[in-house]
């Protein structure tokens, strides 16, 4: 029987009455099965944690040598360091545009710091999506660094802004002269699809040469209800003029790291909410076919889970191929050890090619499939839906329908990124020995 709907999820996450009134006052990511804040992660931060509580690793020296260890031991470059000066994150009482809070990040690790407060970090675990951790380097009292899985990120990173899921973003908002958004004048989260001239309100920008105005390193203002804001039509190449940088890293906030880290935020949100979803569509499916006593598999085996796998798969593909991003600017050029840094681990085709190679005139990378591909959050995908979206993905890649949903890739780029995958993606290698499957949803595996 293919009783889709005929029983109700309380029945499902836990079989009982209680478990449905559970079920209401939590969000889904606290149910089974992924129970994100009981469950234990796996994610690049975890097992530095535990030598920090333990005191097998310290951080030495002062603030900034703490932080440059910190990033040294979790690989993340410096030269990826972006300031916002927006008073919108967990430490926003110390921040303030002559004290911004500088961000730097890896694939699958971002660091937060502001001078004189706790380090930050959100290591992506390929389960649960992003975990957030609070670093005190010195606790009252003396001792060892106090390290906390941190439950109040979640206010914002997994309700108010990034819904169902725990997430990562960026905000552009108007700031006053106190970093204070003027909330009433708007805030938007930034994405590929968000417009140059709308992007960075709250943060400080380097590394731009264009004449495309966007909203970085301004103050706004406002009286009776109105707001006056100009954008800034310096273009600098470091931010001593705007406030003393002498104690961070470095004196930049670079405008590629930025559009880099908006597109990582972007598919790593997509991933999260597709991983999760299919997750609770098999566990909902399993209850279903165990109540029916048919055989428990995770392939779709009814409509409503079907159609849910159809849409998530669709939605990662999309992510994945930059649909519907936002066109760049002339002049976008950052800082060079920035964009050697993104390109030093990426893998490469025979031919010399990675989907980190920058391209920068009209859009952001040479080859529209994000790089976010290899990581470990693609690779964590259930089976049953990392299967279809390689599939589907080979569909779009071969196809030549010039009306295609895809079609404004051209088709030779669309052949150099399915020859780079082949030859350096080994989900991608082992799926596409195979022929497609019809409308990408079933395939036999062996």
């Amino acid at each position: 029987m293919k009783f889709a709907h005929a029983l109700s999820l309380g029945l499902l996450i836990g079989g009982s009455p209680i478990a449905s009134l559970r079920a209401q006052s939590q969000p889904d990511y606290e149910l089974p099965p992924i129970e994100y804040s009981t469950r234990t992660p796996r994610d690049a931060f975890a097992s530095l944690r535990s030598e920090l509580e333990s005191g097998a690793w310290t951080l030495p020296g002062d603030e900034r040598q703490m932080l440059q260890a910190l990033l040294d031991r979790l690989a993340v470059p410096t030269s990826s360091q972006v300031l916002v000066f927006s008073r919108t994150s967990l430490q926003r009482g110390r921040i303030r545009p002559e004290r911004p809070r500088a961000l730097y990040f890896s694939d699958s690790v971002y660091v937060g710091w502001v001078p004189g407060g706790l380090f930050e970090v959100a290591a992506i675990d390929p389960v649960l999506g992003p975990v957030f951790y609070s670093i005190d380097a010195r606790p009252p009292g003396g001792g060892r660094p106090r390290v906390d899985r941190d439950p109040d990120c979640l206010r914002c990173h997994g309700g108010t802004f990034v819904r169902d899921i725990p997430g990562v973003f960026a905000r552009s908002v108007f700031p006053d002269a106190t970093g204070e958004p003027l909330l009433r004048h708007g805030t938007q989260l930034v994405d590929d699809a968000t417009p140059f001239s709308e992007r960075w309100g709250g943060w400080y920008v380097t590394g731009y040469k264009g004449r495309e105005p966007h909203r970085g390193n301004v103050l706004a203002s406002e009286a009776e209800g109105r707001l006056t804001f100009a954008p800034d039509p310096t273009r600098p190449d470091q931010l001593s003029g705007y406030f003393s940088t002498t104690p961070y890293l470095r004196p930049t906030s670079d405008i590629v790291a930025l559009l880099v880290l908006e597109h990582q935020m972007t598919v790593q949100n997509c991933l999260t909410r597709a991983g999760l979803t299919t997750r609770r569509m098999i566990a909902y499916q399993h209850g279903l076919q165990k109540a029916f006593k048919e055989a428990v598999t995770d392939e779709p085996a009814y409509e409503s889970v079907k159609s849910v796998m159809t849409n998530t798969v669709q939605d990662v593909v999309d992510h994945l191929l930059f649909r519907g991003a936002a066109p760049l600017p002339d002049g976008v050029v950052g800082h060079e050890e920035f964009r050697r840094a993104l390109a030093a681990d990426a893998p490469r085709s025979a031919e010399g090619h990675a989907l980190k190679d920058l391209h920068l005139e009209g859009r952001l990378f040479r080859f529209r499939c994000s790089y976010l591909i290899y990581s470990a959050a693609f690779r964590g995908l259930p089976d049953t839906l990392k299967v279809r979206v390689l599939d589907r993905l080979r569909t779009e890649l071969q196809s030549k329908d010039p009306n295609g949903r895809y079609a404004y890739i051209p088709e030779e780029e669309r052949q150099q990124i399915f020859s780079l995958l082949r030859q350096t993606h080994a989900d991608a290698r082992e799926c596409w020995k195979e022929p497609a499957s019809i409308a990408g949803q079933t395939v036999a595996r062996r």
